[in-house]
């Protein structure tokens, strides 16, 4: 049975294909086995500088290629990526560097202040070229059902929280993504989503399960105009993105660019009203937007459109791993339109908060379930169809009946 930890897939992610272009980045490709290489050599300087299974290590950054190799030698050292969006002030990141129990920081020389300022007393890594000389060093054991990543998320429910995430959990989500959206021969992604949120984290390992070398043209940030000449210049296939993102896009003169390559859009993070959905796809009749839906606490993402298959309206079909069902305040299940709390069961679901009793935990053959909406749902062959009235994210798990 294969080894559901990072650490050992990005290992065998690195020697899977021959040498190729992987990342391109403002205006420069890099290859796969410099990456893998670079990959390595942090791992051995994070265990150089004492990092130790199980240490939470903040990487604070803007998309860049260094983020996905930060991920991958963590993982490789064993410790616990604790992702940080780099727009954030220094009394929220001092809220996370103590709550998570970080023992060191990653951040690039921009935003060092801000790191500098939280007070909080660890090492700070500004950029990697010093964890770069170290030695190359192999991925160290660890468990499925280790912590692999925590992930800090606020939205509707105040402050920022830990959510813990594990290797299995990450693993399976990220081999479901790979295997539910891919398509033989398109292989030139362009990803502008944060690669410190968890939809941008599950791309990255997504990545790490694929079947044919993949070219992933890289934006350090979102800018509308550019992500079109890159899409067009690069002659990408497909891409990730957000509602608001495609609200900017239509903005743009898209119609311009030669774009006949590019296939489909994967759209999260937000809901997508259909009025924009087919808006977009009136003016780009050849991109299809592939709809899914998921939050942190299910490893960014619960169900999805797969290519060919999509139901518009829909959220898609529940990812392979987890099962969805619709309950009332009782537990029971409701009928197709009724209005009802969405529970999420599989063995992917977060571990749990830090510090919280309210974790998930195997119960007999079933795994405990997740409430992670409440809101009309109808099931459709399959399909789940979101009604946003009455839509809230409560705060409590359900039983796994």
């Amino acid at each position: 049975m294969t080894e559901q930890t990072l650490g050992r897939l990005a290992e065998e992610s690195w020697g899977r294909f021959a040498d190729h272009d992987a990342m391109y980045y403002e205006g420069v490709w890099h290859r796969s086995h410099e990456l893998a290489e670079r990959a390595r050599r942090m791992c051995g300087g994070f265990v150089a500088a004492g990092v130790r299974p199980g240490d939470r290590v903040a990487v604070m950054m803007a998309n860049s290629p260094e983020v996905p190799v930060l991920y991958q030698a963590l993982w490789a050292a064993g410790a616990v990526v604790t992702p940080v969006v780099f727009l954030v002030g220094a009394e929220e990141l001092r809220h996370i560097l103590l709550d998570s129990g970080a023992v060191a920081v990653v951040t690039s020389p921009e935003l060092e202040a801000t790191v500098r300022a939280t007070g909080v007393d660890i090492p700070v890594h500004v950029d990697t070229a010093e964890l770069e000389r170290a030695p190359g060093h192999g991925p160290v054991a660890r468990g499925p059902g280790d912590l692999a990543a925590l992930m800090y998320t606020g939205g509707t429910t105040g402050r920022a929280k830990g959510v813990m995430l594990s290797h299995r959990g990450l693993w399976q989500v990220g081999k479901a993504v790979w295997d539910t959206s891919y398509q033989e021969g398109k292989n030139r992604i362009i990803v502008p989503v944060p690669l410190s949120h968890s939809y941008g984290l599950i791309v990255t390992i997504a990545w790490m399960h694929a079947t044919e070398p993949q070219h992933a043209v890289l934006m350090r940030w979102f800018d509308p105009g550019q992500f079109l000449k890159l899409a067009a210049g690069q002659r990408v296939h497909y891409g990730t993105v957000v509602p608001a993102m495609l609200q900017m896009l239509l903005a743009e003169p898209l119609e311009s660019y030669p774009l006949p390559e590019l296939s489909h859009l994967t759209c999260g993070a937000a809901p997508l009203g259909r009025s924009l959905l087919e808006e977009f796809e009136r003016r780009l009749p050849g991109v299809r937007i592939l709809e899914g839906y998921g939050l942190t606490e299910t490893c960014a993402v619960t169900t999805f459109n797969p290519p060919g298959r999509r139901r518009i309206g829909s959220v898609g079909l529940p990812l392979p791993g987890y099962s969805i069902t619709v309950r009332d305040s009782d537990g029971e299940a409701v009928e197709a339109g009724e209005v009802g709390e969405i529970c999420v069961s599989g063995e992917p679901l977060m571990l749990g908060y830090p510090g919280s009793s309210a974790v998930l935990r195997p119960s007999g053959p079933r795994w405990g379930s997740l409430i992670t909406r409440i809101c009309r749902a109808i099931g459709i062959n399959g399909f789940f169809v979101l009604d946003q009235v009455e839509c809230r994210v409560p705060r409590r798990g359900c039983g796994s009946g």
